[in-house]
């Protein structure tokens, strides 16, 4: 052998490489699930030909057959679109009860730290009484305490002319659509973008420069400016609605059936609970340092927590919140239990008129299976952004 030359590295055989034996363990591993799911399918589709089921989905256009109250879908509603009043259902309680619950969380939270001696304990009686209870049976004390014990329908109550309430729905004044409606809030979205990166734009100033940032007066001035502007430019496309009973009709409003707000009010008690250990857990987790620092500053209490304490707290309470997040939005099939038709409800009615339960089953898992994950993605979105980086 010559000077300089060394030895070649010795590779060793395929049946000792570790790669060669990771990818063969999980072409294995894949193999077995994929045998596992073929047996369960063919298990599956043998026993619905035995039964006279089929395993497609053109039952979706036949009649639904059950009246869905407040949605204008009655019993010769196609399936598919009853389908799609429940999952605007549950929607509708999720994209209110997530920041509803939220704020309460952060709330109750920051109040048991609180060195209120009363607050404090007013907020430990909160957490302790709703997380230890379970969700179905505050939703039903909820329900029945209060939403029953409304007027009746021909009694309801009417305060100063703007609101509608009784045991049935709850209607409050809003707003209706007139001519340039549309083109309006086409103008209203795209300011509100601007105002957006605005806001992004004078917080990179201030961060670069240190010279007041002045945001939401810019953000805000110019949102409220331009929507001002096309109200009047578009000579009003937004009127007040406000809500009439006649008889048993009900014209205008926004309107909410009764179990509709038993089940939010429950759901939002019930998971802001959890919320609130989770604030409270991670305003306990920053360092004392951190306090120390901002007391040396001299800042208010207020400050120290809107400043210091809460914004790195946030960052350690954001992962573990998306869990209670998602365990909301999956307790919302306990709407069933009082009426409310979420897609739970709707899927379960349907399966009870003959309609074919696997497809209809994989239909509700497909629906809180996207719930879930947009509201992970969107969540997680924030956690990348504000996660702690180290170096």
């Amino acid at each position: 052998m010559t000077a300089g030359t060394g030895h070649r590295p010795q590779h060793p055989p395929l049946w000792r490489d570790i790669r060669v034996l990771h990818a063969l363990a999980q072409i294995v591993a894949a193999a077995a699930v994929a045998v596992v799911v073929a047996v369960l399918w063919w298990n599956l589709t043998n026993n619905l030909r035995r039964a006279g089921l089929t395993t497609d989905f053109s039952f979706l256009t036949q009649p639904l057959g059950v009246d869905i109250a407040g949605s204008g879908a009655g019993p010769g509603t196609p399936i598919w679109r009853g389908l799609l009043v429940g999952v605007k259902n549950t929607f509708a309680l999720v994209v209110v009860g997530v920041p509803l619950l939220t704020i309460l969380g952060v709330v109750i939270g920051v109040g048991r730290l609180s060195t209120n001696w009363l607050v404090a304990r007013m907020c430990a009686f909160y957490v302790e009484m709703f997380r230890n209870l379970p969700p179905l049976l505050i939703i039903f004390s909820f329900f029945n305490a209060v939403v029953l014990r409304l007027p009746l329908l021909e009694d309801s109550w009417n305060p100063m002319g703007l609101a509608v309430v009784n045991n049935r729905f709850i209607a409050v004044t809003g707003f209706s659509a007139q001519p340039g409606f549309g083109v309006y809030w086409l103008i209203i979205g795209a300011t509100l973008l601007a105002a957006v990166w605005l806001w992004v734009w004078r917080t990179r100033r201030w961060e670069r420069t240190g010279s007041p940032h002045h945001r939401l007066a810019w953000s805000g001035g110019i949102l409220g400016a331009v929507t001002v502007i096309a109200f009047l430019v578009l000579d009003g496309p937004v009127a007040l609605s406000i809500p009439v009973l006649e008889g048993r009709v009900l014209e205008g409003g926004f309107r909410g059936l009764g179990s509709y707000f038993a089940v939010l009010v429950a759901l939002v008690l019930y998971t802001a609970s959890h919320v609130a250990e989770i604030v409270r857990g991670s305003i306990l987790a920053v360092p004392r340092g951190q306090t120390e620092a901002a007391n040396a500053l001299a800042l208010s209490p207020w400050q120290r927590l809107r400043y210091v304490i809460l914004p790195q707290a946030m960052r350690i309470a954001i992962p573990p919140t998306i869990s209670q997040f998602l365990n909301f939005t999956k307790n919302t099939s306990l709407a069933i239990a009082v009426g409310y038709a979420e897609i739970t409800r709707i899927v379960f009615q349907t399966i009870g008129n003959a309609q074919p339960a696997p497809q209809l089953v994989a239909v509700l898992m497909l629906a809180y299976l996207v719930f879930s994950l947009t509201i992970s993605a969107v969540v997680n979105i924030l956690n990348r952004r504000l996660r702690y980086v180290t170096t």
